[in-house]
Parts: structure tokens; sequence; C-alpha cells
């Protein structure tokens, strides 16, 4: 069987925008740098043009990007849950689940199985984090703050804010499981 060429457009806009973002430059540093438009780079940044391979390497160049990361494909890792490591965020009675790579620093979603009567603790805690998300998969689970308490059941979702003092119990009486997405992550390592 001969090789075809690939029939969809190669997308590099977006590795480009994200890169020159996670270096804080504008798309005006940008265009001065190389000697490029504003619009240009814009353009090149939406996937709306193809530069020509100068001027590829030249923006390669002042974002201090590989040229040959942009033809990458992207990075996935997958973690099946019977794989995913087991951690406790001081719980009782109950199984987590980390299910994000432990080296993800963006976000931590942890898969937990409560058993009846399961909880966070007595004291109100916090987590260093901009937001936490809990979204609860099967059962019920209460989730407790210093003035108000929140009863959550199967297909719920709460968003709090970082930092904010909480705690939580089942007390569905039944097993239940529940996501926790935490972002950023409150802690990483290597896996």
């Amino acid at each position: 069987m001969n090789p075809s060429p690939q029939t969809e457009p190669l997308s590099i806009g977006p590795k480009l925008r994200s890169t020159r973002l996670a270096q804080g430059l504008t798309m005006a540093q940008v265009a001065q740098a190389t000697g490029l438009t504003k619009g240009f780079i814009s353009r090149i940044e939406r996937d709306e043009t193809s530069p020509s391979v100068a001027t590829l390497v030249t923006i390669c160049q002042v974002l201090s990007l590989p040229i040959g990361s942009l033809f990458e494909p992207p990075e996935h890792e997958l973690i099946r849950l019977e794989d995913a490591p087991r951690v406790n965020f001081g719980g009782s009675h109950l199984l987590e689940r980390l299910l994000t790579p432990r080296s993800e620093a963006g976000i931590q979603l942890l898969r937990s199985e409560l058993e009846p009567g399961a909880s966070g603790g007595d004291d109100f805690y916090t987590i260093t984090c901009e937001v936490e998300v809990l979204h609860v998969l099967s059962g019920g689970i209460t989730l407790l703050f210093p003035q108000q308490e929140i009863e959550l059941a199967a297909g719920d979702t709460v968003t709090l804010a970082g930092r904010e003092p909480h705690t939580w119990i089942n007390r569905s009486g039944d097993r239940s499981e529940v996501l926790w997405a935490i972002v950023p992550a409150a802690w990483s390592g290597s896996a």
C-alpha cells in the first residue's frame, strides 16, 4: 500500500499560542521580535494561514520552541481505574484513587468510594487550590460548611472556592461514589 498524504490540515496555531501565553508574551511583542505583523501572528495562531518554513522557524526561535515539537502528537497519559494509585486526603471509611498523573500540576481528579458513615473528619478543613468541584456518581453525600449543609445525590455537582472551610459525610446509608476535581492540584510529585 502506497503512503498517502494527510487530508486534514495540520494544526500548529494552538501550540504556538499556548507557548506564547505561557511565556507571558503578547502578540505585539512576538510581532516586533519577528518582524511580522500582529494580524499575521493572529491568523497563524488561529490556523487561518500557513506560514512559510522560514517564518515558522523565526517564530519558534522567538518562542524558544523546538520547531519539531509542533509536529509531535499530543501527549496523553491513560490511567485505568484499577491501576490508579490509592491516596488519602484524611477521610475515613473510604477508598480514594488519584485519576490524574502525580506530575499534573493543573488539576487533580480523585474518585472516592465512600462507605456508609464515611467522612472527611469532624473538623472543617481547607485545600490550597483555586476551585474544588465535587460530583456525585452514585449514592449521596452531605457537604458541611460552618454555616450551612448541602445534601447531594447522584448526578449533583457543587463548585466551591478554594480555601473555603468544609468537611463532608456519607449519611445516605449506602455506599457512594464521588469525583473531586481540585484546580490547580493541591500537591504533585513524580509519578
